[in-house]
């Protein structure tokens, strides 16, 4: 597979070297990367998919070969910069734009946070942040952290909730 890559210039490979992305390469793999993401926004904001939903079926429509068509679902979109998990949607020429963002298990106790998005996308995680009312968007604050396991006790949304240092652990969020 590597040399197939290889001959359509995606790839440079030298036999036990290991494998090198060309810039066609890279530009191709932000491609699927920006319609990966794109269809996402599309499946939660135009077909009410939940988060924890599109995944899969973006997955599926990725690999839908038009650009004419992304580049028409990005203007019907509005052109968003992230998808619903936070995450950075390359633009046509392949320019993502970086946030700032953090960790919640960095963060100290007393700050406030605003959550920006998941290092984890799993169905099990995103459908655990549901339960505990934890979104794109949530305000949060880190009421304590407890030396012994790091968990966090958070006020979100009005509401004081536990969350292990795993769970903060894939949590993005940014200071207000």
């Amino acid at each position: 597979m590597v040399q197939k890559l290889a001959d359509k210039g995606l790839v440079e490979y030298k036999k036990y070297q290991g494998v090198l992305l060309t810039d066609k390469g890279r530009h191709n793999a932000l491609m699927i990367v920006r319609k990966h993401r794109l269809w996402e926004v599309f499946l939660v904001e135009k077909l009410d998919f939940s988060w924890d939903e599109v995944h899969d079926v973006a997955e599926q429509l990725e690999h839908i070969k038009s650009e004419k068509l992304i580049n028409k679902l990005d203007e019907f979109l509005d052109h968003p910069t992230e998808d619903p998990h936070g995450d950075p949607i390359p633009d046509k020429n392949g320019k993502i734009i970086k946030k700032e963002k953090q960790l919640l298990s960095e963060v100290a106790a007393g700050k406030k946070v605003i959550c920006v998005g998941v290092r984890d996308s799993s169905s099990a995680f995103l459908q655990y942040l549901n339960k505990q009312q934890i979104a794109l968007g949530s305000a949060i604050e880190v009421v304590a952290k407890e030396n012994f396991d790091l968990s966090l006790t958070l006020q979100v949304n009005g509401r004081q909730v536990t969350v292990s240092n795993k769970i903060a652990g894939n949590l993005f969020v940014k200071q207000v």
